[in-house]
């Protein structure tokens, strides 16, 4: 990609902003961070100090009005903000990408996608985890029939955290859009859409187990898709032995992998894209197989792909430039977040939800 650089402004600077959009934005070629707006001293210093050119602000307001000086809005602030600074930028002209949940509710995000749509403007959400290395195996695994027909999906983001954190993403505030469900939910219900499709089943149990917690930390979602595929999906803070990541049964082989991607932890610890980046040793790879078990050494290793976090940005560059489709638009997100309503339906009714 050639020209001047597609100039970012960055509203947040939390675990989102920091650890996962900065470092992004910065490594892909035609684009630029250009501001980061975040209140809080400490975080203004940090932006500095990892990005020495960058411009601080300390209110959406102040990026907004060089909105003429700017070329994309990203949005990383907590859930709440995310449906009103998306507006406003739209409205000023700018396209977006926005942490998700992008809403709320499913009819916010299509609101938004509306008027995106309306300002012939991107609006895309960020899905990270469409470029997990697991999730890139699995759904080739899926894409080249090795599975045979598939009967079951088994999905788990499970972490063990018995002392709630605090902060908005476990305050019990309905405004907050806090929980599970809405958190490590969006991850794992995107997912099982874009393996499976559309859905027409939801149950749910979410339940509040540590002392102090005010929002569900120990959630299961139960789907049926219109293919006829069940999604078994666990999100959990409260696990004290974690299960596996995917377990996949199909009508010819099963698939079973451990462990988390490793771009996450990577990120975190101040590393960067480079040509290694999100591979993972062997020993971590998943298997496949019929009547084994992965525990014993049973069935064939199937060597993980690379995750490719970057890939998300350089998507978004290229959609800008006229050169690629928006890699996940809010249309998809709707969609998850009907399922996200239906199952936090079923939990507080007991029901299970038909779409």
């Amino acid at each position: 990609m050639t020209g001047t650089p597609l100039r970012v402004g960055l509203i947040g600077y939390g675990l989102a902003g920091s650890v996962f959009h900065a470092p992004l934005i910065a490594a892909t070629e035609g684009l630029a961070l250009d501001t980061v707006v975040t209140s809080n001293p400490e975080r203004q210093e940090q932006a500095r100090a990892e990005f020495p050119d960058v411009r601080v602000a300390g209110t959406p307001e102040e990026l907004f009005d060089r909105a003429d000086a700017l070329d994309l809005i990203v949005i990383a602030s907590p859930n709440k903000t995310h449906v009103p600074l998306a507006t406003t930028a739209l409205k000023a002209g700018l396209p977006v990408v926005v942490d998700k949940p992008v809403a709320g509710t499913a009819a916010e995000a299509r609101e938004l996608a509306a008027l995106a749509e309306e300002r012939g403007l991107l609006l895309s959400v960020f899905q990270n985890r469409r470029w997990d290395n697991d999730f890139l195996t699995l759904r080739k695994l899926v894409e080249d029939g090795a599975l045979g027909e598939v009967w079951r999906f088994e999905s788990r983001f499970e972490r063990w955290r018995p002392q709630p954190k605090g902060g908005w993403r476990e305050s019990g505030d309905p405004a907050e859009i806090g929980g599970l469900l809405y958190d490590l939910g969006s991850h794992v219900v995107d997912q099982a859409l874009v393996l499976f499709g559309p859905v027409t089943e939801v149950y749910a149990e979410a339940v509040v187990r540590r002392a102090g917690a005010e929002t569900d930390d120990d959630t299961f979602i139960a789907l049926t898709h219109a293919s006829g595929v069940r999604s078994h999906l666990y999100v959990s803070s409260t696990t004290a032995q974690l299960g596996p990541r995917f377990r996949v049964l199909g009508s010819r082989a099963g698939y079973v992998k451990h462990g988390l991607d490793p771009q996450e932890a990577a990120l975190r610890e101040g590393l960067r894209p480079g040509p290694a980046w999100g591979a993972e040793p062997e020993a971590l790879w998943g298997r496949i197989g019929a009547g084994q078990s992965p525990l014993t050494g049973g069935g064939d290793p199937v060597p993980t792909l690379r995750g490719d976090y970057p890939a998300y940005y350089a998507a978004v560059a290229a959609a800008l430039a006229g050169d690629g489709p928006n890699p996940v638009t809010a249309l998809e997100a709707a969609s998850a977040l009907d399922v996200l309503e239906a199952a936090r339906r079923s939990a507080h009714e007991k029901v299970t939800v038909t779409l």
